[in-house]
């Protein structure tokens, strides 16, 4: 097996690993509410609640009269007994609240379309009425949410909850505020908390936690969009981190942290605590429920406290994942805030290391957009660009191979002569690559380069926020975040599903006719099978077509067009190496015309 064979296996062993760490299947498993087995997450009544238990109930209005400071005056006019719904609306955001828990229960970003529905994104959906966005428990993660009905009052951009409950036999008053702006897509929440003694709350170290959407939108379905995903991440202040939980997990991560939160492909809910020193510990869980519904969820624990007050500060992004709106919020002065030095933009980034030359990457397709206005067109242009950059590249690899094949007979000689003696037959082998100016490792650099732009390209075409609900060819491909559709079947085929797509099979028809051009212009390497061949084009190709079906159409595009660009690039090489080729065979035919006239000469005497 020849070494190009040998990098062609590695290197989709390695896209095929790949592929199954980026397009992971989503979290099936936990039902994270259900977690009621440890003592600080037990609600039960006054009387029977254990030293170590805390009990969370509903204080009459005649317990409240005789408060004895303004805090607890204020609390609460009267008692609600039934659930009310309460909505702010900016220009950027629609929340609806409910007085049950003082909680946000949808949440609708007005800029931006849901492609399934066309409704306005609803990025804050409810799958669990017992936990809901923004919801907050006394103790850990783990424990039950505050589910009572709250006094709330509105003032403009403002709503108000307020309600004074009994937390292991003291008496406590808690006030969330959440206070929206026009032009923002962070909503700032207050949580004050009263209690009746100067002795604070301390359950296991921990006071209150509060946490994320039970589940970020847009809807989707992870066993039918593998391209769709949600990560964990966070920010220390030097460090990015993102986080894959495994299904159905539970677990507690970052203690040291300025924001955390949850990210889909395009949009991100964002926990940003004004004091990061008052945080205990952060804790993220997964989930499917029975619906496909995958949950996925942030929780933030709030450090124990002594004294009777607290006033805790949380800004939260919910909103799009880009470029335009995240990095409003790196400097003070470019936000209604005044949020500044957090560096939330570092929630953009998607390729870990290769990070840098996605942004190149992302810039140069910025400015062919500006030129064509079509994303679709800029894509291909693009693509035609790195094809010419690479063209030496690429020519370099081809020559070498020529090269290579016809080093294998003298190869071989060496091979049968001193298959006994290893280090003899390498002294030898590298006497003769230097003698034929063959370097082995120079074929190596193209691939390694195609690679990295490949990965690249695909953090880049999966992940841009722009290429969604960014049209192509009306009526084929409406929208290049996603997969095209031609046509949708009531049935489902296996391995591909119900909607039929052509970009996939394009795809592969121009891999194939690619690799069949390629090896045209190649000769078979000594030892290199049948099998090994007929498995690299046309083995290879099928399983990509199954792997990226489903791919989004601008990931596909760029393939389809890096192929069709390879054929006419390797038309151009194959030409090369045959005027090569024809040089060498006239150079040897000169040489044996030149030596024949003295060996005939010879012969007559």
């Amino acid at each position: 097996m020849d070494k190009n064979t040998i990098w062609a296996i590695v290197l989709s062993t390695l896209v095929i690993i790949a592929s199954y760490l980026i397009l992971p299947k989503f979290f099936p498993g936990l039902n994270m509410m259900g977690l009621g087995n440890q003592a600080n997450a037990q609600v039960q009544t006054e009387e029977t609640a254990e030293p170590q238990e805390f009990s969370l109930e509903s204080t009459e209005l005649s317990e409240l009269a005789e408060s004895e400071n303004d805090f607890f005056d204020d609390a609460e006019a009267e008692e609600v007994l039934v659930e009310q719904k309460y909505t702010i609306r900016t220009d950027k955001v629609e929340a609806v609240f409910t007085n049950k828990g003082g909680d946000i229960i949808s949440y609708k970003l007005l800029d931006h379309k849901d492609m399934d529905t066309d409704d306005f994104v609803q990025l804050s959906d409810n799958i669990n009425s017992k936990n809901r966005t923004c919801a907050i428990a006394f103790g850990k993660a783990d424990s039950k949410i505050i589910d009572d009905i709250f006094n709330a009052e509105t003032d403009g951009n403002k709503i108000t909850f307020t309600k004074t409950l009994n937390v292991n036999g003291k008496k406590t008053t808690m006030r969330k505020v959440y206070t929206f702006m026009d032009g923002e897509y962070v909503f700032k929440l207050d949580v004050l908390i009263h209690t009746a003694d100067s002795n604070g709350i301390d359950l296991g170290g921990t006071a209150y936690t509060i946490r994320t959407s039970p589940q970020i939108g847009p809807h989707f379905n992870p066993k039918q969009n593998r391209y769709e995903r949600r990560e964990f991440i966070s920010y220390n202040g030097n460090k990015y981190k993102k986080i894959m939980l495994s299904n159905g997990q539970f677990k507690e991560y970052d203690k040291d942290m300025i924001w955390s939160g949850i990210a889909g492909k395009y949009f991100i809910e964002l926990m940003i605590p004004n004091a990061p020193e008052t945080v205990k510990t952060n804790w993220y869980s997964s989930n499917v429920e029975v619906n496909n519904y995958a949950n996925a969820q942030a929780f933030i624990e709030r450090s124990s406290f002594s004294g009777s007050d607290i006033s805790d500060t949380y800004y939260m992004y919910f909103g799009p994942r880009n470029d335009k709106d995240l990095k409003r919020y790196n400097i003070a002065e470019n936000n209604g805030w005044n949020i500044g030095g957090k560096k939330i933009s570092q929630a953009l980034q998607t390729s870990g290391w290769l990070n840098w030359l996605e942004k190149i990457l992302k810039v140069v397709l910025e400015m062919l957009n500006k030129l064509f206005h079509n994303w679709g067109v800029s894509i291909i242009i693009m693509t035609l660009i790195l094809k010419v950059i690479m063209f030496p590249l690429s020519k370099k690899q081809s020559l070498g191979t020529l090269k290579m094949q016809d080093l294998q007979p003298k190869l071989k000689a060496l091979q049968d002569k001193y298959k006994n003696d290893q280090q003899k037959l390498q002294q030898e082998t590298s006497k003769l690559y230097q003698q034929a100016g063959y370097n082995p490792a120079s074929g190596c650099l193209p691939m390694v380069f195609q690679f990295l732009i490949l990965f690249a390209m695909y953090n880049l075409f999966n992940n841009y926020f722009e290429f969604r609900g960014a049209m192509f060819i009306p009526g084929w491909i409406p929208d290049l975040s996603t997969g095209d559709v031609v046509k949708t079947l009531s049935k489902n085929i296996p391995l591909i599903g119900n909607q039929i797509r052509l970009l996939p099979v394009i795809y592969v028809a121009t891999q194939l006719l690619s690799g069949k051009i390629t090896q045209n212009g190649q000769t078979a390497a000594p030892g290199q099978s049948q099998a090994t061949m007929k498995f690299m084009m046309y083995g290879m190709p099928l399983m990509f077509f199954f792997l990226f079906y489903n791919a989004p159409s601008g990931l596909l595009l760029y393939w389809l067009t890096s192929n069709v660009l390879q054929i006419f690039q390797q038309l151009i090489i194959n030409k090369m190496m045959k005027e090569k080729r024809a040089e060498k065979d006239a150079g040897f035919k000169a040489k044996e015309q030149k030596v024949l006239p003295p060996k005939a000469k010879g012969k007559k005497k």
